[in-house]
């Protein structure tokens, strides 16, 4: 009578192929590990990268200087076009397409742009105002300027540009289909902005003044004319979770003013250390333009009997 002459301890079939491919894949991943090559170190890397916190520039004048590194904060205000969205300050953040992010551990342009509830100054939410005349490092940002808006991400050797372009058919935000707002590192025309008064009817009085920081402002985007909004109620899914879209359009009321959309500060960090930057600090109303003309250029002359312009107007 025949019997089965095979146990579980027989090896049946290619099982020495199947060995030396275990070892051979076991291999590969160590020789991957010990060089950072996985994707769980590369996403960890750009990670530490886009949150490391960064440090913000402290303004002693008040006002927003060239090469100051800040951030664009949309301040809090209810929607009125939707019952859902996104509460509190917004900054301005790099966005990465999540399948790039996790196949490598640094970004390249182009690159997507949101608006998160965030107020702790890191990485994908820090820009550096970089002057787009020859004007020098240190001088004062002025109302009608044009600048550029820059981003390192938190890396040492990158810098990408807040960028912008007229809408097509192939080329618009992902849900409002306005125009399209995103980070690159191409220096052209297409990156520079303008900063300019909220209140409509004293902008042309402020042409020309120093741009204060932590107020609030409108940034119009040169190429187009259009301003920089963020639409609260318009939910994006990021690398960091729900955030909002940010677009290049300007949103205006019954009375043709911007609408708080439009809103944005240029956030610089607090002189006490240790503190957070305070996002909705206000600066005095001013009554007249005298103030501002003090501000923007000489004081009046000291020598007897010589009267300033102001005065002797």
């Amino acid at each position: 009578m025949a019997q089965n002459s095979y146990g579980p301890g027989v090896r049946m079939g290619n099982w020495n192929e199947d060995i030396y491919l275990e070892e051979e894949l076991m291999k590969d991943f160590l020789e991957k590990r010990d060089k950072g090559q996985l994707l769980i170190q590369r996403n960890r890397r750009l990670k530490e990268n886009l949150l490391r916190p960064m440090q913000l520039s402290v303004s002693e004048d008040g006002y927003v200087h060239n090469g100051d590194s800040v951030m664009l904060v949309n301040p809090d205000h209810p929607e009125a076009e939707a019952d859902l969205f996104l509460s509190g300050d917004l900054s301005l953040c790099l966005t990465l397409d999540e399948i790039r992010a996790h196949l490598s551990d640094t970004f390249k342009g182009p690159c997507g742009l949101s608006a998160a509830p965030t107020k702790i100054p890191v990485g994908r939410n820090t820009f550096i105002i970089l002057s787009a005349d020859t004007v020098a490092t240190g001088e004062v940002l002025r109302y009608g300027q044009n600048f550029r808006l820059g981003t390192t991400g938190g890396f040492e050797d990158k810098m990408l540009y807040l960028t912008s372009d007229h809408r097509t058919l192939l080329k618009s935000s992902k849900r409002s289909w306005l125009q399209e707002v995103y980070l690159t590192d191409e220096v052209s025309y297409r990156n520079c902005w303008q900063a300019a008064f909220s209140d409509p009817q004293l902008r042309l009085e402020h042409e020309g003044f120093p741009v204060p920081a932590n107020t609030k402002i409108l940034i119009n985007h040169c190429h187009t004319n259009r301003g920089l909004a963020a639409h609260r109620h318009l939910f994006l899914r990021t690398y960091f979770g729900k955030e909002a879209e940010v677009a290049a359009h300007t949103h205006l009321d019954s009375h043709r003013v911007e609408k708080p959309r439009n809103h944005w500060m240029l956030v610089t960090g607090s002189p006490r250390k240790g503190s957070c930057p305070v996002p909705d600090m206000r600066r005095p109303p001013v009554e007249d333009t005298r103030a501002l003309e003090q501000a923007a250029g000489p004081g009046p002359s000291d020598t007897p009997g010589v009267l300033s312009p102001s005065v002797a107007s």
